[in-house]
Parts: C-alpha cells; sequence; structure tokens
C-alpha cells in the first residue's frame, strides 16, 4: 500500500506553537483563558482560536505577520524528512490547524506543492482579526476542530494507504485514532497514553525518518 504522511504545522514542522507564540507576544487581555479551554478540550479549536485572534486588532497586521514569520524555527531534521518522501515514494501533506499568513511564507523555501499544504485563513478587512476555516469537519468528524485533519485523513482510505500522522497537540488527536502509525511530542503523548494508542516519540525528523527506514526494512 502507498504510504502517505499527514504532518502538522505548529509545534511539529516548527518548534514552537505560532498562535501562542503570537497571542503571548502581543499580549491581549483573557487570552490565556481561552488557551487553557482549548487544551482543556472545553472550547472547541475553532472557537478558541477564532476567540484569541479576535482581540488583536487589524490595524496591528503588519507586526502580528512580521513576528509570526521572524519568530518561526523549523524543526531539525524537516527537509531531509521531505527528501526521505520523495526517494521513497510516500506522499506528505501538512495538515495544519496554523494560519495561511505565517504558514505558506514558512514554508516556501521547502517545495511542497500549495495543493499538499491545508491550513486556516485570515481576514484582515474588519476591525479585529478573523480566522477563517476552509476546511471544516465533514461527515463522522464532529468535534469542530476548525481545519479537521480526520476530514483530510478518510479521504485516503485505509485499504489503499498506510497512513501516518506526526503530530504534537490535541488538534492531531482525532487524526492519530485513525491512522496505522503515529509519531508524537508533547500534548499528543498524553493523549495516546490516555487511550492505550501506540505511538513513536519524537524530538526531531531525525527520530521520524529513522522508524519509518526500520519500517520499511520490514516489509
Amino acid at each position: 500500500m502507498k504510504r502517505v504522511i499527514f504532518c502538522d504545522f505548529d509545534g511539529t514542522i516548527t518548534e514552537n506553537d505560532n498562535i501562542v507564540a503570537i497571542i503571548r507576544h502581543f499580549n491581549p487581555p483573557g487570552w490565556e483563558a481561552i488557551v487553557n479551554d482549548i487544551v482543556a478540550q472545553r472550547k472547541t479549536i475553532r472557537e478558541g482560536v477564532g476567540e484569541m485572534f479576535r482581540l488583536l486588532p487589524t490595524s496591528m497586521k503588519r507586526e502580528v505577520v512580521d513576528y509570526a514569520i521572524s519568530n518561526a524555527k523549523i524543526r531539525a531534521g524537516f527537509a531531509e524528512l521531505l527528501q526521505f518522501c520523495k526517494d521513497t515514494d510516500i506522499e506528505f501533506f501538512v495538515t495544519s490547524g496554523g494560519i495561511d499568513f505565517f504558514v505558506y511564507p514558512l514554508l516556501a523555501p521547502f517545495g511542497i506543492p500549495e495543493e499538499h499544504i491545508y491550513c486556516n485563513g485570515s481576514d484582515f478587512s474588519g476591525e479585529q482579526i478573523e480566522i477563517t476555516w476552509p476546511h471544516p469537519c465533514e461527515g463522522e468528524c464532529k468535534t469542530d476542530c476548525g481545519m479537521c485533519k480526520s476530514t483530510i485523513i478518510r479521504r485516503f482510505p485505509s485499504d489503499r494507504y498506510e497512513r501516518i500522522i506526526i503530530g504534537d497537540s490535541v488538534t492531531d488527536f482525532e487524526g492519530a485514532k485513525l491512522v496505522d502509525t503515529v509519531f508524537a511530542r508533547s500534548h499528543l503523548i498524553l493523549k495516546c497514553k490516555e487511550l492505550g494508542l501506540p505511538f513513536h516519540p519524537f524530538e526531531t525528523f531525525h527520530d521520524v525518518i529513522q522508524v519509518l527506514k526500520l519500517q520499511e526494512a520490514t516489509t
């Protein structure tokens, strides 16, 4: 079966969570309680992220965009993982709960086709920053993800694809329940342990490549 990777962006491809970093940096009143509600799953991703960005006026667009791009650091081994995927015919998709104004510029140097990048949009036309949601939950998923990773994963049927997810947070959890292999760090490790889902911990993408090579050697 053809292997396909669904890779998170914030806190996975990048070392930090860009959404939280942006909000923490500009520090609008009330943001911390929203983050806590998202992590504890008292608020859906769509509700919480939408609320946080509405705390920022669109007059700050240039500062927000510049900070997001300059602050992010790509995790070690990412370029090598992309090359490994090309060499071994693994299809690679970015499935990100992040926002277009920083996801696309940060990924531009890596040559990933735009149609292989799924993320949320942004609207700076009003008084507050609005997040738009072009990839909502469909069918079986009812968790109001915003950018629904499990909906995208289901477009690659398990009888034809060996599905792999790489992620770090609650946004990856629904997808982790569906796939054959999970690479996890941070909050996703805790969620996998809660439900007894098998996973491979990772710190860099070199760790991911090593496991993928071992899997390839044993199939």
